[in-house]
């Protein structure tokens, strides 16, 4: 080879790496410059997905706040029956058998199978206030 044809082949050579590296850098920026695009939506739709999970976190809680303080409100009624209370369930329950043996003399079983049902859930009601009078007492 003549000196002529190596320079010729160095100057390929170099010229085909420089070509190559051009392209190398500048599809390496344009790939870092999609994917900081493609991260940003990534991220900005983690944003918004995220912001709605929460949104929806709170209006469950909120929901779930309302129905505990229903909850609440009713044992703290609950809480304040006493004693006296259980008496009146207990009367209550006696007046509802006699109205349920009056039903029975009348041949209205309906009427008196009625009556002994709501009988049954006063002396369970007056057996609960039993238990609190027990706590309030101790």
């Amino acid at each position: 080879m003549t000196t002529i044809q190596i320079c010729a082949l160095i100057s390929i050579i170099l010229a085909a790496a420089i070509l190559y590296w051009t392209g190398y850098k500048g599809g390496l920026t344009d790939g870092r410059a999609e994917g900081i695009e493609e991260g940003k939506c990534i991220q900005q739709s983690d944003h918004s997905e995220a912001i709605r999970n929460l949104t929806l976190s709170l209006e469950q809680a909120r929901g779930n706040h309302k129905s505990l303080y229903q909850h609440y409100t009713r044992a703290l009624a609950a809480a304040k029956l006493g004693e006296t209370d259980r008496q009146l369930l207990l009367a209550i329950a006696e007046k509802l058998k006699l109205a349920a043996d009056t039903f029975r003399a009348m041949n209205s079983k309906s009427q008196a199978t009625q009556a002994l049902a709501l009988r049954d859930k006063a002396i369970s009601m007056a057996g609960l206030l039993e238990g609190v009078a027990q706590e309030k007492a101790a």
